[in-house]
């Protein structure tokens, strides 16, 4: 049904429609609360969580208002598909499914925007156009808002953790911990078998996968060659490690040059002998 003369949508300098809002049906002569709601088009977003012809851009949310209340109001102009919330607008970022949620960040309690998609554009079109003077109610009696002491008792109540439920999740994680110790473990043993030196020092290459990348030694392989230069390194620094170690082994290497001296003249005076001696 249109709406008569005295109930119109105010459209605001920006393109936002106005929409007032009450906090319940008792409050008939409080002041009224204003939202500034318009179509959300915002191309240069990838985002396919806000949809361009179906994502409502809201302005000025109470901290009261959630993200269930919003959707029970909301769906008075169409299905809501979801509800996202936050301090100030910006890209949709992506949720931390990996966190538990024992250990999620509390919001601030402030005025925020929303963004609320429907399941079809008529929603953002009927929100749109709804009038001012009618209202949206935030507590009713199939769906009251809890205030004052009552809503610090149910923040109270919520914070608290039960410790069965905690301790399943510390479970979960310390399995899910363990089993990617053990791919590691494994993965690390894999490449040291593949990389295994032989006692000559050479590695055997297998022809790995199309498209990946071999790596010619892995951390194992490093340090092991490694390790092996450094017992090399030490066992000549410990031959010649006195200076009278150092002055035998030279006696010895000159007695040895003469021993195959004195073998080599005497091989050529047999040759010279037998007349078997070509020098040239």
């Amino acid at each position: 049904m249109a709406p008569s003369a005295d109930q119109h949508a105010r459209v605001i300098p920006g393109g936002f429609t106005v929409l007032s809002l009450r906090f319940s049906e008792d409050d008939a002569h409080a002041a009224l609360h204003q939202l500034c709601v318009k179509e959300h088009r915002v191309r240069a977003e990838s985002s396919t969580n806000r949809p361009l012809d179906r994502t409502l851009f809201v302005l000025n949310v109470p901290p009261y208002c959630t993200e269930s209340v919003i959707t029970e109001m909301f769906s008075r102009f169409g299905p809501v598909q979801s509800v996202e919330l936050k301090e100030r607008p910006g890209a949709s970022e992506p949720s931390h499914s990996g966190l538990t949620k024992h250990f999620t960040d509390k919001h601030r309690q402030c005025f925020r925007v929303a963004y609320i998609v429907f399941r079809h554009a008529s929603g953002v079109n009927a929100a749109k156009r709804h009038p001012e003077n009618v209202p949206l109610v935030v507590s009713t009696a199939e769906r009251p808002v809890r205030t004052g002491i009552q809503k610090w008792i149910q923040q109270y109540s919520d914070s608290l953790i039960k410790a069965s439920s905690l301790q399943q999740d510390i479970d979960q994680f310390m399995n899910d911990y363990d089993r990617q110790k053990e791919e590691e473990a494994k993965r690390q043993n894999k490449e040291a078998e593949q990389q295994q030196e032989d006692e000559e020092g050479w590695v055997k290459v297998t022809k790995g996968s199309r498209g990946v990348k071999v790596r010619p030694h892995s951390e194992t392989a490093n340090e092991r060659t490694l390790q092996k230069e450094k017992k090399k390194k030490e066992r000549k620094e410990l031959l010649n490690f006195y200076t009278w170690q150092h002055r035998n082994t030279q006696k010895e290497h000159i007695a040895e040059l003469r021993k195959k001296f004195e073998e080599d003249k005497q091989r050529i005076a047999v040759l010279r002998t037998q007349r078997k001696f070509r020098p040239y």
